[in-house]
Formats: structure tokens, sequence, C-alpha cells
């Protein structure tokens, strides 16, 4: 596995546990489908949630949030709909909502982690 790759699964794994703390019920993880492919579908409340994870070693190239533009909030929001669809048992009676994570640190165990809730 590329170096890059293992830093974006070390972040999912740090991102998953920061939302099972904050009271998320992490749904499924890395789901794919013809669109593309979602990080994290989790539950809270009276919500769906499809949440983008953005790790960097540094922000030398930009934040993590930078990568997610207009062109890509429509992305996920079609993803977030695809997985609906696919998973009507889980998606009953909860509202959809984007959110996005973003890690910056060599460790993204021990990196600085933001949390951005409806990116919509």
């Amino acid at each position: 596995m590329a170096a890059k790759d293992e830093l974006g699964r070390a972040g999912e794994e740090r991102a998953a546990q920061h939302l099972t703390r904050h009271g998320y019920t992490v749904l499924d993880r890395n789901w794919r489908c013809a669109q593309g492919e979602i990080d994290i579908v989790a539950a809270r409340g009276a919500h769906l949630v499809v949440i983008e994870v953005k790790t960097r070693r540094s922000a030398a190239f930009g934040h993590p949030f930078e990568a997610i533009d207009e062109r890509k909030r429509r992305r996920l929001w079609g993803l977030a709909f695809a997985w609906r669809a696919a998973h009507p048992e889980l998606a009953r009676g909860l509202d959809l909502r984007i959110e996005a994570i973003g890690i910056i640190g060599g460790d993204p165990a021990v990196g600085v982690l933001e949390h951005l809730g409806d990116i919509s």
C-alpha cells in the first residue's frame, strides 16, 4: 500500500473514532458505487451523515478543506443519495447531511483534527 493510502486510512480510522466519541454511529466505511466512494456514513440523531475525510501531512499545499470545492460537494450529495437508496432500512426517516473532517500531521493519530458539520 502506498504511503498516501496508508495516511488516508489512518486518518479515516481517527475520524471514525472521533465521530463515535461524539455520539455518531458509524454505519459504513469506504462504500463504493459507480459514482465514487464515501469515506464514512454515520447516523446521529435525526441525520444520516456522509463524512468526507481529508488527511494531509502538512498544510504546505493548502488546508485539507480546500480540496472540498463545489464540484466535490455535488458529488458527495449524489453519493449520499445513492447510499440511501442502497440502504433504505438504515436511512429511513433520517435527513441527509454532509460533513467534513480534516486532519493535518505526519501521524494522523495525533495530528490536528477539525470537524465541520453541515458543509452543504
